[in-house]
């Protein structure tokens, strides 16, 4: 049987919705095949033994959370190892076993990053998902961006800056937002859930949203509004180095809120619909496909992304990727995957056998 430590929780703003994902995934995998050991990481960032329990972390009025139960669990001590190491809370050390292969479901910073893909690199213990470098340019924004108009991939115009050139050289980027128009939606360059995200509709609310976005990040993102439908698709890599497989599309149709932000995503179940699948012309779709594709291997990707995108009178404008997308059974990932014919155990299964696959 394989050994799946599944990593949640985490010290990023993004804590309880990992958490969520957990419960799914643990609700949902296939228990003949696969052992769990469910590691949960607190928002101090201790590393916790947690039951294997569903109901613990499903998703409620209030967002789960993971309690600090007093365990730690360590890390192999070299590469080459593949054991855990239980410490229990009256500081006795006992060994968990090994394990072959970690599932690091963490949302944003210190998990989504890159910062855990590397100290997993470095120990040699497979994972699941995307690898240090993708990892960390979809996670920040401005660098996806950047990579993205490289390849040819069309993105909304932006404005990119860090608190001391907002304060040097505030004239110039001033002038320089202000030429994208209004509305405008005002980011941290390295958050996910919309956490920290404003949409600014009066120059007046720009100072704020600024200082909003950099309680998240050092750096901001200032982009353009985009008139068009919110459209996503969900990307798998390909097997044995063959192309990235593309699902169908979905669709988010928000009611009653200026834009899908963090609440209409998690907390309230009336403000956005999900439609998967989209409806889309043949064409369009291919094209979408096309581009998901595109933008994946343009970041390095590998395992698993969402690629998120603005239907535009004048075709498709690619919002954002990324690399561990919301992974509960409802969320748009799994959706897609299930219109496409892909159930949400059968997705958890091909995510780690792919995980094992390219860090044998």
């Amino acid at each position: 049987m394989i050994r799946v430590a599944l990593l949640f929780g985490g010290r990023s703003s993004e804590h309880g919705i990992s958490c969520a994902t957990a419960a799914g995934v643990l609700s949902a995998i296939d228990r003949e095949r696969f052992e769990v050991l469910p590691i949960g990481v607190t928002r101090a960032g201790a590393w916790t033994l947690q039951p294997d329990d569903a109901e613990l972390f499903a998703l409620r009025a209030e967002l789960p959370e993971v309690t600090d139960n007093g365990t730690r669990v360590r890390l192999p001590d070299a590469a080459g190892s593949r054991e855990f190491t239980l410490v229990s809370a009256d500081g006795t050390a006992s060994s968990l076993g090994d394990v072959d292969v970690v599932f690091p479901i963490l949302h944003g910073r210190f998990g989504e990053d890159g910062t855990v893909q590397g100290q997993l690199e470095l120990l040699d213990v497979p994972y699941v998902g995307n690898g240090v470098l993708a990892s960390a340019l979809a996670m920040d924004k401005h660098m996806t961006k950047s990579v993205l108009v490289a390849a040819g991939i069309e993105v909304a115009p932006w404005v990119a800056f860090t608190r001391p050139r907002w304060e040097a050289q505030r004239e110039l980027l001033e002038r320089r937002i202000r030429g994208l128009g209004l509305p405008v939606f005002v980011k941290p360059s390295r958050a996910g859930s919309s956490v920290g995200v404003t949409r600014v509709a009066d120059w007046a609310e720009l100072d704020a949203a600024v200082e909003v976005a950099l309680a998240e990040d050092a750096t901001v993102l200032v982009e353009a509004a985009m008139s068009g439908r919110e459209v996503e698709c969900a990307v798998l890599e390909g097997r044995d180095g063959g192309e990235p497989r593309v699902s169908l599309a979905g669709e988010i149709v928000v009611t009653g809120r200026d834009f899908y932000d963090f609440e209409a995503k998690y907390l309230d179940p009336d403000a956005a619909q999900l439609i998967c699948p989209a409806e889309l012309h043949d064409g369009e779709l291919r094209e979408m496909r096309r581009t998901a594709s595109r933008a994946f291997e343009a970041i390095g990707g590998a395992g698993l992304a969402r690629v998120d995108f603005f239907l535009t009178g004048e075709g498709f404008v690619v919002n954002e990727i990324n690399t561990m997308p919301g992974f509960t059974p409802i969320s748009m990932f799994p959706s897609c995957w299930q219109a496409s014919g892909v159930s949400y155990p059968e997705l958890i299964t091909e995510l780690v056998e792919l995980g094992i696959a390219a860090r044998r």
